[in-house]
């Protein structure tokens, strides 16, 4: 714990990238920014995502319910950023331009039937449709020749990203890995071949639940942990105990314990920091890729603005180091009594 007392450049091994926590600008939770509430749909306009205007999404891919209600749906995005079947071809017209089409799929997962049930307010029955939707989406999306990988995505807030109010996920399947996915994968490899056979990301929950400086909470199937490396106040990793390269590769009840370390997370990260908004990202392997990687989640509770210095640079700061993230979200009730 001492060390959070210093400002400090911590590495991600993730992506190999540098982060900068920055003790001495830290802030207490309350002075973060709660979500702006003004989004589509809460000015009268009828949601789409509500039961009774089916007729406002296209046609819907799946559905999950119980007591012959749906309660998970997942339909195409009205306006999708990828769409269509076409083979990722790289047409270059000059040495300085290529293009290649946006091909994939683009679907939203409605989380809930009810317009304002928020993602951390699902019970355990309910979030086990959400994590079989969700799966059940990956594996679909691993068939189809012109998705080679496919990201799953949660905006909370309009600072998030979400234009919507009603709970939903998004799923977007495109024909190539991201930049992001190629450096974690670096990670891997590198963690590899510097210490053996191991995982970076099963030796990383090893090493906290030793320390448990930084842990969260955990259960049978899943950690939840304040990264070492974590560039935002309150970031969290969920990572599952068992190794798994893909979601889909997980056994379903694994996936759904899972799901509900994230829903729990998310319950500590409201505690603590009130309606703040957040980015959830899923990341598994891409569908047809070969070598070491451990599917896992992102928890990143929108805090602040990148200024110039992180736009110029890439590199982020941090003013609230993960130690002191971790023991806030342990207590919640500590931090809330003690004025932090």
């Amino acid at each position: 714990m001492g060390d959070a007392a210093f400002n400090q450049l911590r590495r991600n091994p993730l992506t190999g990238r540098w982060v900068t926590i920055a003790a001495g600008r830290a802030s207490r939770p309350q002075d973060f920014l709660t979500r702006v509430l003004a989004v589509e749909g809460s000015e009268g306009r009828p949601c789409p995502f509500c039961p009774g205007h089916e007729e406002h999404t296209p046609a819907e891919l799946g559905s999950y319910g119980l007591d012959s209600r749906w309660l998970v749906r997942v339909v195409p995005n009205r306006y999708p950023a990828f769409e269509g079947s076409d083979p990722m071809k790289v047409d270059t017209l000059s040495p300085l331009h290529a293009r290649a089409p946006a091909s994939g799929r683009h679907e939203v997962l409605i989380l809930a039937r009810e317009h304002d049930l928020r993602l951390d307010q699902l019970d355990s029955r309910r979030m086990a449709l959400v994590m079989a939707a969700l799966r059940d989406r990956f594996d679909e999306h691993s068939r189809l020749p012109e998705v080679a990988y496919t990201q799953a995505i949660v905006n909370y807030g309009r600072e998030a990203g979400a234009s919507l109010e009603h709970s939903h996920a998004q799923l977007l399947g495109i024909p190539f890995v991201p930049g992001e996915i190629d450096d974690e994968y670096r990670g891997f490899a590198e963690h590899q071949a510097t210490h053996g056979d191991g995982c970076l990301l099963c030796d990383a929950v090893a090493e906290e639940l030793a320390e448990h400086h930084r842990v969260v909470l955990a259960d049978r199937h899943a950690v939840a942990i304040a990264p070492w490396w974590s560039g935002a106040p309150y970031e969290m990793l969920i990572v599952p105990r068992t190794h798994r390269e893909r979601a889909p590769d997980a056994d379903p009840a694994e996936v759904v314990g899972v799901g509900c370390v994230l829903r729990d997370a998310l319950r500590r990260l409201r505690h603590v920091l009130g309606d703040v908004a957040y980015n959830v990202v899923v990341h598994t392997a891409p569908h047809q890729a070969r070598g070491t990687y451990h599917w896992h989640i992102h928890l990143l509770p929108r805090t602040s603005t990148a200024a110039g210095f992180e736009q110029g640079t890439g590199v982020l700061i941090n003013t609230v180091p993960p130690e002191i993230a971790a023991a806030d979200l342990r207590d919640p009730d500590a931090v809330m009594s003690a004025g932090r």
